[in-house]
């Protein structure tokens, strides 16, 4: 991946998930050390509110769809609570009128886990809400002479007639 070329190929979404795997190592460490210190109820409460915000509500959209095809607002909702700026702005705003505290670790242990465990990284318009292989995708891998990826039985696997 490059400036001219913003795909990934396998090994270079693989290593790109070993950096997010660092920093969740980083973040559950730390949780670990600090596991005393940590109030939970604004922990538990800031984890979970990025999904309830930014994924729960496509991944029933998209469930519920005949087709898989959603309104674009819960790709923007989804991309917005699992932005790295966006939680960095509410930690700033947290640090800022509730303190320093250990239950901000679970933002980037959040984020970290999404990216790093689970391969989840910011949803374009122009693919399923959930992740499903690509035909366009298997055939610039084939032409960049990499081995067909193993065929998934999928469902509400569509392909939008127009891209965004």
């Amino acid at each position: 991946m490059d400036a001219a070329n913003p795909f990934e190929t396998p090994k270079t979404f693989a290593l790109h998930r070993g950096e997010y795997l660092v920093g969740f190592a980083v973040a559950t460490t730390l949780g670990v050390w600090h596991w005393q210190e940590i109030r939970w109820l604004p922990a538990v409460a800031l984890f979970l509110y990025i999904d309830l915000i930014g994924y729960i509500p496509g991944a029933i959209a998209f469930r519920r769809s005949k087709d898989g095809n959603i309104p674009k607002i819960y790709y923007v909702l989804y991309n917005t609570m699992h932005s790295l700026i966006t939680q960095s702005v509410v930690v700033g705003l947290w640090l800022l009128f509730v303190g320093p505290e250990w239950a901000l670790i679970v933002i980037p242990f959040h984020l970290f886990a999404d990216r790093g465990l689970f391969g989840n990284f910011l949803k374009p318009f122009n693919l399923p809400f959930e992740p499903h292989p690509h035909p366009a995708y298997d055939k610039l891998l084939s032409s960049l002479g990499y081995p067909a990826r193993a065929k998934k039985a999928t469902t509400h696997a569509p392909v939008p007639a127009e891209a965004h």
